[in-house]
């Protein structure tokens, strides 16, 4: 009898553990199709063929899947553009990591005259909006004839004051008895930051490299300053004058457009799990 009375209370615990936990998950489903609503969305005007009225979920009998090939056959320089933003993404944000890295272990670990005044300076560029630094840049790139180039969409952003502070605050909090202990071993400071540092900043580096990578995707008014033949436009502003040459087709509106998210897309999947971690660190000490 004791024995039916102690195992019940177990029982209706672990039963309303189970049905808390199914409503987690249906409530995160459905969270989640609403924020994938837009893209799901698209994705569906896209497959719908040639329409002025699209519905919300296309016939699935009559599916047009060969829109993104007449997408690439009606804008061959599509490819090209993608190729563009990518490499300038990937170039910004090599540039990013190599800086903020440097500035933030002299900012965290080095001693010199005059400190917090350069730290003071960085944190105040971050107040600085980009248009105002933009016609001083592009009289810039154009003195050096780099319009229509990578160096020119690329020179302009390989420091930021954001990656700075990030990667600083981040190394303030890796105990100092650790950069003496490697000192002890005959460990300079480029050694240390390659070996020590950079590897356990991952988390921050990974949130810091997404961000660049994404943000520099989307880049719009700079690529237009900067380029002008039709080659050396990125995914923004070649999508743009696509989507002002096919007003009247939604569906192929809406394939260039997944053409051109799915690359933002593939970092945030493969490296989610370490911009979590970069985001939440230091929440739990």
């Amino acid at each position: 009898m004791s024995a039916v009375v102690n195992t019940m209370p177990q029982g209706k615990i672990s039963i309303g553990k189970h049905l808390g936990t199914i409503v987690t998950y249906i409530l995160l489903v459905l969270v989640s199709l609403i924020i994938l609503f837009p893209l799901l969305f698209a994705f569906s005007i896209a497959l719908q063929g040639q329409t002025l009225t699209p519905q919300l979920l296309p016939d699935l009998a009559q599916l047009d899947w060969g829109v993104f090939v007449r997408v690439l056959a009606q804008q061959p320089d599509l490819p090209r553009w993608i190729l563009n933003s990518f490499v300038v993404s990937f170039l910004v944000t090599v540039g990013i990591l190599v800086t903020s890295s440097l500035a933030a272990y002299a900012f965290a670990f080095l001693n010199f005259w005059g400190k917090p005044i350069f730290f003071a300076i960085v944190m105040g560029t971050m107040m600085i909006p980009f248009e105002a630094t933009l016609v001083p840049n592009f009289l810039l790139i154009l003195h050096l004839n780099w319009t229509d180039s990578y160096q020119g969409l690329v020179l302009p952003f390989l420091a930021g004051g954001f990656g700075i502070f990030l990667l600083r605050q981040y190394f303030m909090t890796i105990p100092p008895e650790l950069q003496e202990a490697a000192k002890l071993d005959g460990c300079g400071h480029f050694r240390f930051l390659w070996s020590f540092l950079l590897p356990l900043a991952r988390p921050a580096l990974a949130t810091l490299g997404l961000y660049t990578f994404i943000t520099t995707w989307n880049q719009f008014y700079w690529p237009l300053l900067v380029t002008n033949e039709s080659t050396w436009r990125t995914t923004q502003i070649g999508i743009a004058i696509f989507h002002s040459s096919e007003v009247n087709f939604l569906n192929t509106q809406m394939a260039a457009t997944l053409i051109v998210v799915i690359p933002t897309l593939l970092p945030l999947i493969f490296g989610h799990r370490q911009l979590v971690r970069g985001l939440t660190a230091g929440i739990i000490k």
